[in-house]
C-alpha cells in the first residue's frame, strides 16, 4: 500500500508526470529530457529523483552523462488505464 501510495504521489506533479511520459518509449539522457519538459536541468533532476526514489524511474550512468529509464513497468499500465498514454 505504502509503495502505490509513493508511486500515485510521485505522478501526481505535472512536470514529473511529464518526464515518465516521454520515457514510456525507451531510455533517456538527462540532456534529452530537461528540454522536452522545458525546465532547468537542476529542476528536472530534482523530479527524477523523486521519481527514483519512487521506485518509478532507475538510472544509469555512462561517462558523464546518466541515462534514465522506467523501473516499474506497471506505472506504464495505470498510465495506459488513465489513456494518457
Amino acid at each position: 500500500m505504502k509503495q502505490s501510495l509513493a508511486i500515485f504521489k510521485a505522478l501526481s506533479d505535472n512536470t514529473r508526470l511529464e518526464i515518465v511520459e516521454f520515457l514510456l518509449d525507451g531510455e533517456k539522457c538527462v540532456c534529452r529530457i530537461f528540454p522536452h519538459v522545458k525546465r532547468t536541468q537542476s529542476t528536472v533532476s530534482i523530479h527524477l529523483g523523486k521519481l527514483e526514489n519512487a521506485g518509478i524511474l532507475k538510472s544509469r550512468r555512462e561517462g558523464k552523462k546518466v541515462f534514465y529509464s522506467i523501473a516499474d513497468m506497471r506505472v506504464c499500465d495505470v498510465l495506459k488505464a488513465l489513456e494518457i498514454k
